[in-house]
């Protein structure tokens, strides 16, 4: 099968991308729409997991959306965080965007390298004895959560933000002879805009652990996951299936 039409479940790339290279070699075209968007939940919505934020000594994050909603959601709430609140991020980028919020150098604030195992690093034996709360999304993997499991953390998970599906009904799917996912709430979009959905000979490409599963609960075939150590990046794992396919 001849690759021509390749849709991507996010938004276009801001600056110059590996993407415009891959659409001069191969004579493909991209088209980027994202499947869903995230939204805060409300405090009604909230108060449903029943998760006294006090009650914890540690806030673990793990995006910038969810750093937004848990604020937000203690303005709402009247919640006052203490200072001695400690806070515990995936990547340094997802750690600073914590300024947006709080004084930053008044703050007990560690991250990892991006990996969700790279907290255990920063949680170390010092801060083992905290008791932590991760804000999740409602389409998020378990990585931390198992990993704070297997260490034997006390821990609990709240979701701070959800998954809402965009309209894609005037986007005619079988013209797309490859389709990236990268979230479960991207397969959960697709079928709730097109519920008799049928993959056909489209090839689809997954892009991390938590969307592989959803996938293949709802039928669709993968032709290529990744990341991998030889395609680290949706588009080189592209790049290399074109090539392999000449």
């Amino acid at each position: 099968m001849t690759i021509k039409n390749i849709l991507i479940s996010q938004q276009p790339p801001k600056a110059l991308s590996p993407y415009t290279s891959i659409e001069e070699k191969y004579g493909v075209r991209f088209e980027f729409v994202p499947f869903f968007k995230i939204e805060p939940l409300s405090s009604r919505e909230f108060r449903t997991q029943k998760i006294n934020i006090l009650d914890y000594t540690a806030i673990v994050f793990s995006a910038r959306s969810t750093i937004d909603a848990f604020f937000r959601l203690c303005e709402e709430l009247r919640i006052k965080i203490p200072e001695t609140m400690k806070y515990f991020c995936v990547s340094e980028a997802v750690a600073m965007y914590l300024q947006k919020h709080i004084v930053y150098r008044k703050r007990k604030i560690f991250f990892g390298n991006g990996s969700a195992s790279s907290l255990l690093s920063q949680i170390g034996s010092k801060h083992k004895g905290e008791k932590f709360l991760i804000a999740m999304s409602d389409s998020a993997n378990n990585d931390i959560t198992g990993i704070f499991q297997e260490n034997g953390y006390d821990y609990s998970s709240a979701v701070f933000v959800k998954s809402v599906s965009q309209d894609l009904r005037s986007l005619d799917m079988d013209s797309y002879d490859m389709i990236v996912m990268y979230n479960p709430a991207d397969v959960k979009s697709l079928f709730e805009n097109f519920p008799g959905y049928t993959q056909g000979n489209t090839r689809f490409v997954s892009y991390g652990k938590s969307v592989i599963k959803a996938m293949t609960d709802a039928g669709l075939e993968i032709a290529i996951s990744a990341p991998t150590a030889e395609a680290p990046s949706v588009a080189k794992a592209i790049e290399i299936y074109l090539e392999n396919s000449k």
